[in-house]
């Protein structure tokens, strides 16, 4: 009894316990399923959750400040519609394009950063207002959905990367993967990602302690909104269309992915690592309900559901057992 409070009370065990899900999840799909067990079926799941694994990298490190970023899904949103403008009404070459919307997303996050900090406001209050602020500029820009036809967008989106044994990845899936190994080496190995840290743990004492602790809030948000606006790139090459309607309710998936990865939702916590175990678990349960062909699709947010309560509770658990370090 004594070891399992011991291990309940590490930092890192909710992260195993992603994995540990994740690989239970694979193993009975691939048991019960024909072909489920497939190398190709596992790089599906990063080629279709490769936006949501970039938003839940930057979500991570809002959780970790121990803030939360609403807004994320409507800046996706928000991205695949400037996008489809710029290029298909406005025709601004490619680079262009992409340059705009990625400034563009990291100055939204910036400035609910800014007003975080410099007014004292709640994260939850200032991000729901970015959400719905993002959300209504897309159909200030057009209330329909805009095709994409533009060659660059078109070449990414049927692009595929060649793997050993006839399986392949999207450029998009390894662009998301890149971000995760920065969003590794950032949080582990620079200044900023201490501070982050130290940030979600107790702000007065990171003030105390002489940090940076405004200009860290601002840059976490910053990043949040890059991150969200690079998503929306990816999934404007996923469906070659900007739409108002894009990406509702990722903000809430993005959240779930992050806790189910091991991040404790008060921050301070966890490993951004776990992002991408979370995004693979939500990906495996709704594979799963595809493969078995009777269940409604309902049945994956009432599974994630029921998974976020329990990994909150066991949070919960953790934090009554000890401090986590």
């Amino acid at each position: 009894m004594k070891s399992l409070r011991s291990a309940m009370a590490a930092p890192s065990f909710t992260a195993w316990v992603s994995v540990a899900l994740m690989v239970l999840l694979f193993l009975a799909g691939a048991v019960s399923y024909t072909g489920f067990g497939s190398a190709q079926v596992v790089l599906n799941l990063l080629i279709d959750n490769a936006f949501l694994l970039v938003i839940a990298v930057g979500m991570s490190f809002v959780i970790l400040s121990g803030g939360i970023d609403l807004s994320v899904g409507s800046v996706l949103a928000l991205t695949t519609m400037v996008a489809a403008w710029l290029l298909q009404v406005a025709h601004w070459p490619a680079a262009g394009v992409v340059a705009v919307v990625l400034v563009g997303g990291a100055a939204f996050g910036a400035l609910q950063g800014v007003a975080i900090h410099v007014f004292k406001l709640q994260a939850f209050i200032v991000t729901l207002a970015g959400m719905f602020l993002a959300r209504g500029l897309c159909f200030l820009i057009s209330v329909d959905s805009i095709t994409i036809d533009a060659p660059w967008f078109v070449l990414l989106s049927q692009t595929q990367l060649g793997l050993p044994g006839g399986a392949f990845l999207s450029p998009g899936a390894v662009i998301a993967l890149a971000v995760l190994g920065v969003g590794l080496w950032v949080a582990h190995s620079t200044t900023f990602g201490r501070t982050v840290y130290a940030l979600g743990g107790n702000e007065t004492s990171a003030l105390m302690m002489g940090l940076a602790v405004g200009r860290t809030k601002v840059a976490v948000y910053a990043l949040s909104g890059f991150c969200a606006s690079l998503a929306g790139l990816l999934f404007s090459f996923y469906m070659l269309s900007g739409y108002g309607q894009h990406a509702q309710g990722v903000e809430l998936d993005a959240i779930a992915a992050v806790v189910i990865g091991g991040t404790v939702l008060t921050g301070g916590a966890g490993y951004v690592a776990g992002a991408l175990s979370g995004v693979l678990v939500l990906g495996l349960i709704q594979t799963l309900i595809a493969f078995d062909g009777t269940l409604s699709s309902w049945w994956t947010k009432i599974v994630i559901g029921a998974l976020l309560f329990v990994f909150c509770a066991v949070q919960r658990v953790m934090s009554r057992q000890g401090p986590a370090r």
